[in-house]
C-alpha cells in the first residue's frame, strides 16, 4: 500500500505564495509520475501540474508561469511552489502518484484559500 500526505495549504492574500509538499511512503518501487490536482465545489478535479520520472513537467494553462512543480526522487516527495496566487486558485489540492506498474494513489487533499 502507498500513502500520500500533503502539507502546506492555508490562507494567503492575493499575490502571495504558498508551497505545497507531498510525501509518499509505502510499497513504492518505481514512480512513473507525480501530479497535483485541484477541485472546487461543483467542479471536477482538474490537473494542475505533472512531473515525470525523468523530470519532464507539464502545467495547466491557468497556472503556467506562476506555479512550479519539483520532485525529490530520493525522498519520494513532490512540491508545488505557487506564486502570484489569485482568488480563483482557491481549491482543495490533491497529490497524485502513478507507479510504473500501473496503480495510482491519491492524497487526502489540502485546502488553499486565496482571499483578502
Amino acid at each position: 500500500q502507498v500513502q500520500l500526505v500533503e502539507s502546506g495549504g492555508g490562507l494567503v492574500q492575493p499575490g502571495g505564495s504558498l508551497r505545497l509538499s507531498c510525501a509518499a511512503s509505502g510499497m513504492i518501487f518505481s514512480i512513473r509520475s507525480m501530479d497535483w490536482y485541484r477541485q472546487t465545489p461543483g467542479k471536477g478535479r482538474e490537473s494542475v501540474a505533472t512531473i515525470s520520472s525523468t523530470g519532464i513537467t507539464n502545467y495547466a494553462d491557468s497556472v503556467k508561469g506562476r506555479f512550479t512543480i519539483s520532485r525529490d526522487n530520493a525522498k519520494n516527495t513532490v512540491h508545488l511552489q505557487m506564486n502570484s496566487l489569485k482568488p480563483e486558485d482557491t481549491a482543495v489540492y490533491y497529490c497524485h502518484l502513478r507507479l510504473t506498474s500501473g496503480p495510482h494513489y491519491w492524497g487526502k487533499g489540502t485546502l488553499v484559500t486565496v482571499s483578502s
